[in-house]
């Protein structure tokens, strides 16, 4: 056969073969799994009585974030409403708290349903988002000394945290990106509202920089994994002494007035953040994905 037509032949195959491999690319997408509490879940607080899960959580608005910088990601949100790190491991009950289009998984508990996603898609997951521990702590508020009361529950937190991380790196291998975020010290909203507390607000800070995120940091990293610090870029660590004006509550230290304005603590005493606080804690994720030339 003649070269020239030998070539016109492999070019023509060539074509034809890019469908074949075009469909098989579309038939392995590239997954995100998200596990944790009602933020992995998207829960928002909009008044006294409208409370529930949306797609404007961090883990939604993760994915158009993850597509600018190249990835083009499916998600898979495991995320529950109230779980711990004692129920993410052992809690085999229906989840009354999924995000919408969450995965249903009654029978098994959060991190075995996730494990065997994993398992099952490896080498296709291409992010790991978890968000736990808040609601181990969220008690101390109430407590005559809450920053006592943090360090043991960071323990646990930590510990349950370690077995949790081990067995999704098991499961998802070495080279999927695993972040864990940690929580706006939403407890600087007790500065104002309903029974004010400035020295609870204070005391939060001290128990946010100090013993809980120190954990979290520890936890993620102890599986090579990424630590989102959302205390920090939601401002938390602002001096007090420093303030601004926000209605209505007139003037305030900066760090509240964050707070107030990313979450629904404030207004409601409701712990979640509102869209403009997911998409912030959105961005820190995406921007841990590198670029995609």
């Amino acid at each position: 056969m003649p070269r020239r037509i030998l070539a016109a032949a492999v070019a023509a195959l060539s074509l034809l073969a890019l469908p074949a491999a075009a469909q098989a690319a579309k038939a392995r997408p590239s997954y995100y799994v998200s596990l944790g509490d009602s933020y992995a879940a998207g829960y928002q607080r909009f008044s006294a009585t409208d409370a529930r899960t949306t797609r404007d959580g961090f883990a939604y608005q993760v994915v158009p974030k993850a597509r600018a910088r190249g990835y083009a990601l499916k998600l898979v949100n495991f995320g529950c409403g109230g779980e711990t790190s004692v129920s993410i491991l052992n809690r085999k009950t229906k989840c009354g708290g999924l995000g919408p289009g969450g995965a249903d998984y009654a029978g098994v508990t959060q991190a075995t349903a996730a494990e065997r996603f994993l398992r099952e898609h490896r080498g296709h997951v291409k992010l790991i988002t978890v968000s736990i521990g808040g609601n181990d702590v969220t008690a101390c508020a109430k407590q005559a000394d809450p920053v006592a009361c943090v360090g043991p529950a960071m323990d646990n937190v930590k510990a349950n945290g370690k077995a949790l991380l081990k067995r999704l790196r098991k499961a998802a291998g070495p080279k999927t990106r695993i972040v864990g975020i940690t929580y706006p010290d939403v407890i600087l909203g007790s500065w104002v509202g309903e029974n004010p507390n400035q020295d609870l607000a204070k005391l939060s800070v001290v128990a946010f920089q100090s013993l809980l995120n120190p954990a979290l940091k520890e936890m993620y990293e102890s599986v090579g994994g990424r630590f989102v610090d959302v205390t920090k870029a939601t401002g938390a660590y602002t001096p007090l002494e420093q303030t601004t004006t926000l209605a209505p509550y007139g003037e305030i230290p900066v760090a509240v007035a964050e707070v107030c304005t990313l979450t629904a603590y404030c207004a409601y005493r409701d712990i979640h953040p509102n869209t403009k606080g997911y998409a912030l804690i959105a961005d820190l994720i995406a921007k841990t994905l590198p670029h995609k030339h």
